[in-house]
């Protein structure tokens, strides 16, 4: 792994250094800074020429996250390093992936050609918001599954009488995954959404009542969704209520939501950096996961068993 270096932009810093901890290699060093005027300025303290170059960044708006880690590849590229790779464990704009109204933009799609365009040659991401956005990229992507660390923890926890919740018709794959493998439940949440960020749960398929139960959703960003849920299944005679999360947003009043809800614990993951703490809240790390899918990427190794969530760790 001589050729083998790891960045981290500054929103994600976090996660870089647990990366590079697991692979047993020292994160590198570049120097970061934002001008007076809100620009961005990269550049790499150490020689990159030749290297295969990993930048961990989520691209999580505001919009500087983004840009950051556009400036820090186009820099890379121009270092003339070798291969450079964006490791992207949240993919930010991914629930723009579709023209549902007139005049609206596909934003997913135009996020993917900024990074393409800026010097990527491989993107490295988890729990995309719908899977088809892979499609929206001219160079390789991986796309890694939060399943396969969140799937060990609750095989660990051995939670009696369970049942796996969709919390809406899109998760209903991802659920069914969880349930299989953890001898559950199957139930979907049927729910409306008006307007962006407000949901309303209509009906709930399948029995809840003395049930212990999992809710597992790919992002949670106002709670709306997610604590709609928590209370129609509190409602129908569930009992203990957990949660599973890959990507933590967490925006407005969302965690004063889950505080206030019925539920008895939340895991996420840590994709994003997470600022605030609750006792209901449990921080489950990726970071293994992302170091294996680098490690055999530089290696130029198949990362196929990483999909498996039976093998991944």
């Amino acid at each position: 792994m001589s050729d083998l270096k790891i960045f981290a932009g500054r929103f994600s810093i976090k996660l870089g250094k647990k990366i590079a901890e697991k692979m047993k290699v020292p994160l590198g060093k570049c120097s970061i800074k934002t001008f007076a005027d809100g620009e961005i300025w990269v550049k790499y303290n150490e020689n990159i020429r030749g290297s295969d170059v990993f930048i961990v960044q989520s691209t999580m708006p505001p919009a500087d996250n983004l840009m950051e880690l556009l400036i820090m590849i186009d820099a890379a590229k121009r270092a003339s390093a070798r291969r450079v790779n964006a490791v992207i464990p949240y993919f930010g704009y991914a629930r723009q992936d579709r023209k549902d109204q007139p005049r609206v933009s596909i934003t997913a799609k135009l996020v993917a050609n900024l990074i393409t365009e800026a010097g990527a040659d491989r993107v490295i991401t988890m729990d995309l918001h719908a899977s088809q956005l892979q499609g929206f990229f001219d160079i390789p992507v991986d796309h890694l599954y939060g399943s396969a660390v969140f799937m060990k923890k609750f095989r660990k926890l051995k939670i009696p009488n369970l049942a796996v919740v969709s919390p809406d018709v899109g998760g209903i794959k991802m659920a069914r995954a969880y349930a299989k493998r953890l001898h559950a439940d199957l139930i979907v949440i049927d729910k409306r959404r008006p307007k962006p960020n407000v949901a309303e749960v209509m009906d709930i398929i399948g029995e809840a009542e003395g049930k212990n139960i999992l809710i597992i959703d790919d992002l949670i960003d106002t709670g709306g969704t997610f604590v709609n849920a928590v209370n129609a299944l509190k409602n129908e005679g569930a009992n203990n209520i957990y949660g599973a999360c890959t990507h933590a947003v967490f925006s407005g009043e969302s965690l004063e939501r889950i505080n206030k809800c019925a539920l008895k614990k939340l895991y996420v993951a840590d994709t994003l950096p997470l600022n605030h703490f609750s006792k209901k809240i449990e921080v489950v790390s990726v970071a293994e996961l992302f170091g294996k899918s680098i490690f055999r990427t530089n290696r130029n190794q198949s990362i196929s068993s990483l999909f498996d969530v039976d093998k991944a760790l």
